[in-house]
């Protein structure tokens, strides 16, 4: 396991930790009172003493309800403990003394965020009250082997703008910068990225000869893919290096003089995805 994903992990064991010690601030309880009621969730509503009023009923897309006896009620934006305040001064208006309204949220559609790319479990998690990038990627189940050192955030406004963000996290989980950890919003996307690899292909006079996957960070350059294979041998030419690449559908050979990269006489040279590098023997 690399150490991006130890670091992960001490993380989320030290996030586990703090919610063991503190269970009044994690609890689903105080997390249901603090959310915002908006459309296409589920709520299930109970006035005590008087059955035929308890309904489960879906928040309409303008936020509102239809209820028995009051008829339609705005709801969107309120917490559960103002929804139920406001059914119960309703009622009391007209038809209960001292009403009793309890409501529960069954189901969370109306605040929700998207985890994608290269976690173990992509999709859409409900956000219910304050939850940062952490606590949203822990529910996901943290980061796969193949993700990359960056992440994406993309959050649209109202204003039908949005703006992306990238993270890195090297900064998030090994520097443990907290203003990257960053508290998350209705409808944010949060892309996880793959790494990205360039193949190239090695042969001649290198000590590990072969197909060399290069990770896609900056330029890919020849000294690096040499290094990659192991450097030269004692009877590499270093003089007469070759670089086979594919152009139009032809093949065209270019003659690379790695001593003179090496001395600083000329910049290295960039390599593309496919190509070959051929190092010949020395005829000395």
């Amino acid at each position: 396991m690399n150490f991006k994903k130890c670091s992960f992990l001490i993380l989320i064991f030290v996030f586990l930790l703090l919610c063991c010690t503190t269970p009044f601030t994690f609890s689903q309880e105080n997390k249901d009172y603090s959310y915002n009621i908006g459309p296409k969730d589920l709520i299930s509503i109970n006035v005590f003493d008087v059955p035929d009023l308890n309904i489960t009923v879906r928040i309409s897309e303008d936020g509102s309800i239809v209820l028995p006896l009051l008829g339609r009620v705005e709801v969107g934006g309120l917490t559960r403990f103002q929804l139920e305040k406001k059914l119960a001064g309703l009622l009391e208006e007209k038809y209960l003394k001292n009403a009793q309204v309890t409501v529960f949220i069954k189901e969370y559609h109306s605040k929700t965020v998207s985890v994608i790319g290269e976690v173990v479990k992509p999709g859409n998690y409900e956000l219910i009250g304050r939850q940062t990038l952490l606590q949203v990627l822990s529910t996901a189940g943290g980061l796969s082997e193949r993700s990359s050192d960056r992440i994406i955030i993309i959050r649209s406004y109202k204003s039908g703008k949005s703006r992306s963000l990238a993270i890195n996290l090297d900064d998030l989980m090994v520097k443990g910068d907290p203003r990257l950890n960053i508290p998350l919003s209705a409808g944010d996307i949060i892309n996880v990225p793959g790494e990205r690899f360039v193949d190239v292909y090695v042969f001649g006079q290198v000590k590990s000869p072969g197909h060399i996957k290069v990770k896609k960070i900056g330029a890919i350059t020849l000294l690096k893919v040499i290094a990659q294979a192991g450097g030269f041998d004692e009877r590499a030419r270093k003089s007469a290096v070759t670089i086979t690449r594919r152009v139009n559908g032809k093949e065209v050979k270019i003659k690379v003089n790695v001593k003179k990269i090496l001395k600083g006489h000329r910049p290295d040279f960039i390599l593309k995805s496919g190509d070959i590098v051929h190092i010949p023997e020395s005829i000395l």
